[in-house]
């Protein structure tokens, strides 16, 4: 089994700073793509941005510019740096990733979810 536990949510003025991470534990034998999600009310989830094994990563349009998706893989952690937060930035942001077991499997990953405020 996978456990990812994130850490960094909170409520932040408009135009402000935000980092979240989240570190994976378990019988971890490496961990291929990470990435965060997050989920608005009345709104779908959508992926926000992902990482690759080898750094390659890729970001939904709205948030281009103003996050940067990273990994520490000694860590077997992802990080979210969010910049010039907006309003609509405000949701419940789930940590994904796919890790590879020392059994063998690949198992996809799912974090808690932390609440991350934008408001005056």
């Amino acid at each position: 089994q996978v456990q990812l536990v994130e850490s960094g949510g909170g409520l932040v003025q408009p135009g402000g700073s935000l980092r979240l991470s989240c570190a994976a534990s378990g019988s971890i034998f490496n961990i291929r793509a990470m990435g965060w999600y997050r989920q608005a009310p009345g709104k779908q989830r959508e992926l926000v941005a992902t990482i690759s094994s080898d750094n390659n990563t890729n970001y939904v349009d709205s948030v281009k510019g103003r996050f940067t998706i990273s990994r520490d893989n000694a860590k077997n952690t992802v990080y979210l740096q969010m910049n010039s937060l907006k309003p609509e930035d405000t949701a419940v942001y789930y940590c994904n990733a796919d890790v590879r077991m020392r059994t063998g499997p690949i198992l996809k990953s799912w974090g808690q979810g932390t609440q991350v405020t934008v408001s005056s």
